[in-house]
Parts: structure tokens; sequence; C-alpha cells
């Protein structure tokens, strides 16, 4: 379930019935090619399905269609404060436009930024964040929380609808998980538009997933959002990992192992940690739609293990291999990586561990 209206950012479809996306923002200097291409494909490699970078500069917006040549995945412009860059942005061939309207400045201003995406046929994302909200809104609500939050993004929303386009995503964004999720219940009330979630300026990876988890997790469950971004403080590759995995964990996408393991007890008698990271690690970047179980000790090991499309039941310095359910073999603790890594390989030609 997602938003009745679509849009589309390069021939990515947002909203209306589409799949969720994952998408995170590039940290590198955007006129740096090199740099921006080497951290957008390791993006894509980590299943990313849009990238956003900051347009700070005209050899910024110049380096736009540089880098789409060598990458693969729709790219946003992100503008602050400067309708010049927005115009630059769209004249060098951004898929979509992040503008916050009420700081790039009055209609005179936006207009022809909002005219130029008409003519393109580029979305806007509409970004509405609780650290800059609007004096004005934040009087008539008392402060900042949902109510300011919402009725300053519709507002927005509705110069850019003034202004003679449609084609939008809304983003309502504050650090506090609680606002957050309130602010966007409320918005999906009043407006039917595709909404990108997230939490911003969540955090370090620890707290910030945990952050992410919950207000995005629990906005998808309710059926609002259709494009997501985790904001970590951290490689924006785990950005995009735990995107999916929320996505995963609500069903919402099935490409990509979902790992199942054991928290580990006294009667885990090897090294399932260790087994675990490494094959977490290894199997990062396979996006064959595989359940695997790593378990520890012979009590739920098996039942997990069978019921998964392979899997390690744990033993005293061994462990018993599992396949569709069936049991393959037996294998010493030091080959078990290695023999399951070779299992999952045969089972997808396209992935090479």
């Amino acid at each position: 379930m997602s938003s009745i209206r679509q849009i589309k950012v390069g021939g990515v479809a947002i909203g209306g019935g589409a799949p969720v996306t994952v998408q995170s923002m590039t940290t590198t200097q955007t006129a740096d090619v090199d740099a921006t291409v080497a951290q957008i494909l390791a993006l894509e490699e980590a299943g990313c399905d849009l990238s956003r970078s900051a347009i700070n500069s005209k050899a910024d917006a110049e380096a736009i269609p540089l880098i789409k040549e060598r990458t693969h995945i729709p790219l946003i412009a992100d503008i602050q404060f400067d309708a010049q860059l927005a115009l630059w942005a769209v004249e060098y061939g951004c898929d979509c436009l992040r503008i916050n309207p009420g700081n790039i400045g009055d209609d005179d201003r936006l207009a022809p930024v909002v005219q130029a995406c008409r003519k393109k046929n580029i979305p806007i994302r509409v970004g509405v964040n609780s650290g800059s909200l609007p004096q004005e809104m934040i009087d008539r609500y008392y402060g900042v929380n949902e109510e300011s939050l919402v009725h300053a993004a519709l507002a927005e929303v509705e110069r850019v609808e003034r202004l003679g386009w449609d084609q939008i995503k809304v983003s309502i964004k504050s650090s506090d998980v609680m606002t957050m999720i309130g602010a966007y219940e409320l918005f999906s009330t009043l407006s039917d538009y595709p909404l990108h979630l997230g939490v911003t300026e969540a955090g370090p990876p620890f707290t910030g997933t945990i952050k992410s988890a919950i207000g995005i997790g629990t906005l998808l469950s309710q059926g609002i959002g259709d494009t997501i971004r985790v904001s970590l403080t951290g490689d924006v590759v785990d950005e995009v990992r735990v995107g999916r995995e929320i996505l995963k964990a609500l069903g919402l996408r099935h490409d990509g192992i979902n790992l199942i393991s054991c928290p580990t007890c006294a009667r885990t008698k090897l090294n399932l940690v260790g087994l675990v990271e490494a094959a977490e690690k290894a199997l990062s970047t396979c996006h064959k739609p595989l359940t695997v179980a790593i378990m520890g000790c012979p009590v739920n090991g098996p039942g997990e293990a069978r019921e998964a499309d392979i899997g390690v039941a744990g033993g005293n310095g061994y462990g018993v291999l599992f396949k569709k359910g069936k049991v393959l073999r037996q294998v010493p603790e030091e080959a078990l990586l290695s023999s399951l890594l070779d299992e999952i390989a045969q089972m997808d030609d396209a992935y090479e561990v």
C-alpha cells in the first residue's frame, strides 16, 4: 500500500502502488566526479534505488551528466537556498530536484525553478525539516510539532501547485521519532502525494538504526510511505543496508539474504558470533532471495535450519549443513563458512563468493 499518486524519478516509480524504494545521499564533493561515481557504485552494489547529491556550485551541476554516464540509478539534486543552482541542476539533467521552497525565496525566485522542472518533466521533492521551519508556522502552531510541520509542508506543496506543477513527493522530517511518526500520519490524511520517509539526523549507526527502524517501520506497517532514507552518521552504504533490512522485515522486499541466527547461550559449542559476522560480510552483496539460518545448538537449530533455504545447526566443534529441509553433511567448524558459501554460490550462478 502506498500513496495514490505516482511520480517517476528517472525510470523509478514512486507511489501509486510501486514498491517502496531505498535511497541515500553522497558525501563527496559532487564536482569530484570520480569520487562521487565510486560512492554511487558502492550504493548500487548494496541495493540502493536512488541517490542524491548536494549541488553547491555550477561545477557540481556540470558534473551531473558525467556522473550519470557512469552510474545506473537516478540522480536527485539537493538544493538549498539558491534558485540558480536549481536551474543549473535541471539544465544539466538531474532526475529529481530536492528543494525546500521556503528557503529558495518568494514566488519570483521559485517560479522559474518550477517552470524548468515542468518543461523537462522533472519531479520535485518538497522537503520540510523540524530544524528549519518558518517562524510563522512555529508561532501559529505553538512550536515545532506535528501540526507546524504538516501545515508548513502543505503550504509549500500549494505554492508549487499554484505555479503549475504537481509531480511532487513530500518529506516531513524530524529528529524526534514520535514527532516524525505523528507528522507523516497527519499529512497522509490530508494529502495523497507520495511520501519520502526518514528520521532526520538520526545519529550514529547504532542509535540511528534503532530510531530509523522504529520511525520508518511504524509508518510503513500502516501503509504510509513510498521511499525511504535512513540517515546515519557514518558510511552511507550502511544506510542502504539498514533501509533494505527494514523493508525485508516488513515483507515489503524479498531480494537479498535474510540471515537468521541465534543469540548464543551456554549450549553453543562453536564460535557462532565469528561465523555469523563473517557470513554477513561475505553475503552483503548477494541479492538472491534466500533465507540463511546459522544456529548454534541442537535445540532450535535443526528446526530453523530445515525451514531456511540453507542453514547450519551447530554442534561441538562442527555443524550440520541443511539445504531445502534436508541434511547435506556434517562439516568441521573451520570449514563451515566456506561450505556454506559454496552451497549458496551453487544456488545462484550469478553470485560469486
